[in-house]
């Protein structure tokens, strides 16, 4: 018995209320055959038990008796129904993808094997798309790069193959291309070193070869030039040495002092500068 379990509802704890409103009826409960039964073997109002409104009876109600998960998944109370669904066979899953309820629909999308996984796909409700992008094949991904919700396309970039990666290049959304640069390669890459959002250009920065880096050293934003000179070739340095920004003039110092094979690490220690280098 678990530390959950073995602790019965302290005083004043949320009293037992049926799903519907109004006491408990154990006389009318199906289950009340359970309720002389000792320990995980029964049920206990107020502690486990099918009836009440709040889930967490609920869920221990069906760990205790799990066997019971395929008989509840069309139960007229959706939080029975979501409950159920995690102890369900499998095969019974699929019929949930079209539950009126998205909480149904989000415990489905957590089991139901991948070749059905895509039914959901087009789900209204964010957090269950959301949930099939963190679990399709990434071969099956490409659907979702076009999502409403930027959350959704989000994981998607964290997940399509590189040889679609490039079309999400473009998102509106500044954290989904910010998560395109981070494993886009060259030379798709480039594209982004144009990007309006300097967060994005910065991860460009970091991941462009050495050689393409003096390109970028004229960009708008310090943060991005001090990128650059963390890591150009020493030749281009000469284009940042009389920037206009102390950090970025500090950074080709310490370049310049550093022995030639060795490319500093360190981030500028400059009170909230520090703080704005870090997305």
């Amino acid at each position: 018995m678990d530390a959950i379990d073995a602790v019965r509802p302290p005083a004043g704890d949320i009293p037992a209320r049926h799903w519907r409103g109004g006491p408990v009826d154990c006389a009318g409960c199906e289950y009340a055959a359970l309720r002389g039964l000792p320990d995980q073997r029964g049920c206990e109002p107020g502690h486990a038990c099918m009836q009440d409104a709040y889930a967490r009876r609920i869920d221990r109600f069906f760990r205790w008796h799990p066997e019971q998960g395929n008989a509840q998944l069309a139960h007229p109370y959706f939080e029975v129904r979501a409950i159920a669904a995690r102890h369900a066979d499998v095969f019974r899953l699929p019929a949930l993808a079209a539950d009126p309820d998205e909480t149904v629909r989000l415990q489905a999308a957590l089991r139901l094997p991948l070749a059905q996984l895509r039914r959901l796909a087009a789900d209204p409700h964010r957090e269950v798309r959301m949930r099939v992008a963190l679990r399709l094949a990434p071969p099956d991904l490409a659907a979702l790069r076009y999502d409403p919700d930027y959350g959704v396309r989000e994981l998607v970039a964290r997940r399509l193959p590189p040889a679609l990666l490039p079309t999400m290049a473009a998102d509106a959304e500044r954290s989904v291309r910010m998560r395109v640069a981070q494993r886009l390669e060259m030379p798709a890459l480039w594209r982004l070193a144009r990007d309006p959002e300097a967060e994005v250009r910065r991860i460009v920065v970091q991941r462009l070869p050495p050689a393409l880096l003096a390109g970028m050293a004229g960009d708008a934003d310090w943060r991005v030039r001090w990128e650059v000179a963390q890591r150009a070739e020493r030749a281009a340095l000469a284009a940042l040495a009389d920037d206009p920004d102390p950090e970025v003039r500090r950074a080709v110092r310490e370049r310049r002092m550093a022995a030639p094979a060795s490319v500093p690490a360190s981030v500028p220690t400059a009170g909230s500068r520090q703080g704005a280098l870090h997305v």
